[in-house]
């Protein structure tokens, strides 16, 4: 089970990267700045979510506008 979880969130760590990175590609990078913390490249934003994914993964998905929790302005 354990293994699961683990392949699990790598696999989500991976998707970040790939997202990040094509949204690079298409010049709307995902961009995030917490006073003197800025993240905004594929690879600070996989290895934030893979050293400390409970507030990179969730941040990852506001900054880009997919937070399933999040309001809907309509």
């Amino acid at each position: 089970m354990s293994i699961l979880v683990l392949l699990v969130v790598l696999a989500t760590d991976v998707w970040v990267y790939a997202d990040a990175k094509e949204r690079v590609r298409r010049g709307n990078p995902a961009f995030v700045s917490l006073g003197s913390l800025q993240v905004e490249t594929p690879g600070a934003w996989f290895l934030g979510c893979l050293i400390m994914r409970v507030v990179f993964f969730p941040l990852y998905l506001t900054a880009t506008r997919r937070n399933p929790f999040g309001r809907s302005s309509g």
